[in-house]
């Protein structure tokens, strides 16, 4: 006997659906309906779509924030790369016959 295998939806079905079923213009049931899908898939599309939208808008900031981070901690190696440079430079000015 042979196992029901259980149907897979693509991200942009569910997304079709979810946005459809925000804007509200049709039931769930109606939506569920017209799709082929269950009521309940809907909904739970649906709720997804809503929590993750705000992930949606900051999602840029965080990674521009780690940019920003990045990008400061490779200036800061630079700088203390230089100083130390910097600092051979002028220990070999201050005491010639060291060297």
């Amino acid at each position: 006997m042979k196992k029901k295998q259980r149907k897979s939806y693509t991200a942009a079905f569910k997304v079709k659906i979810a946005l459809e079923a925000i804007k509200g213009q049709r039931t769930i049931n109606e939506i569920a309906t017209h799709y082929g899908v269950h009521p309940n898939m809907v909904t739970q599309w649906k709720k997804q779509a809503i929590e993750s939208l705000p992930d949606v808008f900051s999602t840029r900031r965080k990674r521009d924030a780690q940019g920003e981070e990045a990008l400061k901690a490779e200036l800061y190696q630079q700088i203390g790369q230089l100083k130390v440079e910097l600092d051979g430079c002028s220990f070999g000015l201050m005491y010639p016959h060291a060297a």
